[in-house]
């Protein structure tokens, strides 16, 4: 058995491990990556938000590669959902925090855009180690967790080391025991999805046809992802009362979900199931909305889905995953240069951790609310969060991710103050949105006071705001946003 040392052992090759590796590294620290699969490897969680895209891919200076990728463009969401009967949107751009250049997000293929993380971490100087299990958590002599034990591929047992170990390695793990803590599971969002892969569903018409569709039916809600001109990922979640049915025949209960929801099966009219391959495999998830009672122990730090998980109908997964990974890196990063005590700098990364959690999952506890019209989704998100001149405003800054107000998320300090004239004039060319909700949204940002707030918002942006702690006593981002200083 061998026996490395590093300053930190992250484990799980996700964009959560991904992050934070990658973001230690750039502060010079030494990282090992330990992946128990080789890349690329299916996951869910294919709609992304624009906190991920702009803000942390920004820091892990990966940006461009993204882009490049091809993705498919969203602007914001569309939903059928609540009391009314017609489709309603969201945009992002709504959002002050979000204006101009950033609002926007991807639909992505996670097989690509997870390598594309994982291969940048390699780039940055991460020791990425693929088809590596870890199997157990080592401590010192005092109790304190100060590294790994791991198979590696050629099945030798070895051993490393760290002054932290970061556990990033997904639901199904087992390493969170670690921190004594236990996870408890929601009660409201007791929940099964079941989903697949259609060729040839149609689009939403016009700047909608990258929007991920959201549509409540009578027995629960179906998703609707355009993944590429041709590819579509498509989810039913349901009660798990329906479990024994969902799990007896998985495509045919998928299938019949699907007829019950009638916007859904009318875009999927003409289209066919993927059958081979990574996408051709109908999957289930049930219990999915859980968080831990602790995000950390002394020398291991949690994030990603090994922390929580909420109801995925906001697409949070990937944000949550990987705004933990730069909370994390923040914090680790302090306490190795020694800018910040352990105790504080850890305390910044499970307060801010966890308070992101709470929003998203107060906030979802009233959206399952089906008797509610759109503009009380609204007014329940500006209740919840405390932000925005308006409820519209204060939606789409929660679900853009943008709602800590963190400038490494949105991207604050880079934004120019075109960024207002860039919006107006992109909603002048584009017209409706197609939908009635839509085409409220899009007149409003025709309107002068409109243009004017989100004049002021971009200047003040493009010059940059001194910042106050986010939590009472709490510490803020340092210059590089790699780390923390006193508030």
């Amino acid at each position: 058995m061998t026996d490395e040392r590093f300053d930190v052992v992250v484990v799980g090759g996700g964009p959560a491990g991904s992050s934070v590796a990658t973001l230690v590294a750039r502060r010079g620290h030494s990282v090992v990556l330990l992946e128990k699969e080789r890349f690329p490897r299916y996951r869910i969680g294919e709609s992304l938000l624009p906190s991920t895209v702009h803000g942390v891919c920004r820091l892990l200076e990966v940006g461009d590669e993204v882009a490049r990728a091809g993705f498919v463009v969203k602007r914001g969401g569309t939903f059928r959902w609540g009391a009314g009967e017609e489709a309603w949107n969201f945009l992002f751009a709504i959002s002050p925090n979000l204006a101009g250049p950033t609002s926007y997000a991807y639909q992505v293929d996670r097989m690509v855009f997870d390598e594309i993380l994982l291969r940048n971490a390699e780039r940055h100087g991460v020791d990425v180690r693929e088809e590596s299990a870890v199997t157990a958590v080592l401590r010192d002599g005092g109790g304190r967790v100060d590294g790994v034990r791991y198979t590696d591929p050629g099945g030798t047992t070895r051993t490393a080391r760290g002054r932290y170990v970061v556990d990033a390695s997904g639901s199904t793990g087992r390493l969170w025991t670690a921190t004594g803590g236990t996870r408890h599971y929601s009660d409201f969002f007791r929940n099964i999805a079941v989903f697949g892969y259609f060729h040839g569903g149609t689009r939403l018409p016009g700047p909608d046809s990258g929007n991920i569709l959201c549509a409540a039916f009578d027995a629960g809600w179906c998703w609707y992802i355009p993944l590429s001109d041709e590819l579509t990922g498509v989810g039913a979640v349901v009660h798990r009362t329906r479990a024994p049915s969902v799990q007896a025949d998985r495509e045919q209960a998928l299938l019949d979900l699907i007829g019950r929801c009638d916007i859904v099966a009318d875009h999927l009219s003409a289209a066919t199931r993927v059958t081979e391959g990574a996408h051709g495999v109908v999957r289930v998830r049930k219990d999915y909305s859980y968080a831990t009672n602790s995000f950390r122990a002394d020398g291991m730090l949690l994030v990603g889905d090994a922390a929580c998980f909420v109801d995925p109908v906001f697409s949070t997964g990937v944000h949550l995953a990987t705004y933990g990974g730069l909370l994390a890196a923040r914090s680790i990063n302090s306490v190795l240069s020694g800018e910040v005590g352990e105790a504080a700098a850890m305390a910044e990364f499970e307060n801010r951790y966890r308070r992101e959690y709470r929003v998203f999952y107060e906030f979802l506890t009233a959206f399952y609310d089906m008797q509610q019209h759109e503009d009380s989704y609204f007014w329940r998100a500006r209740k919840v969060t405390g932000i925005g001149d308006t409820d519209l405003e204060a939606f789409a800054t929660l679900v853009g991710g943008v709602a800590s107000g963190d400038p490494g998320l949105g991207g604050a300090r880079t934004r120019m103050a075109t960024a207002s004239r860039d919006l107006v004039r992109g909603f002048a060319a584009a017209g409706a949105a197609g939908t009635p909700a839509g085409e409220r949204m899009s007149t409003l940002f025709r309107t002068p006071v409109v243009r004017e707030v989100m004049a002021e918002a971009s200047r003040m942006q493009a010059l940059g705001t001194s910042e106050s702690p986010l939590l009472p006593g709490g510490l803020v981002p340092s210059a590089d946003e790699l780390g923390w200083v006193a508030g």
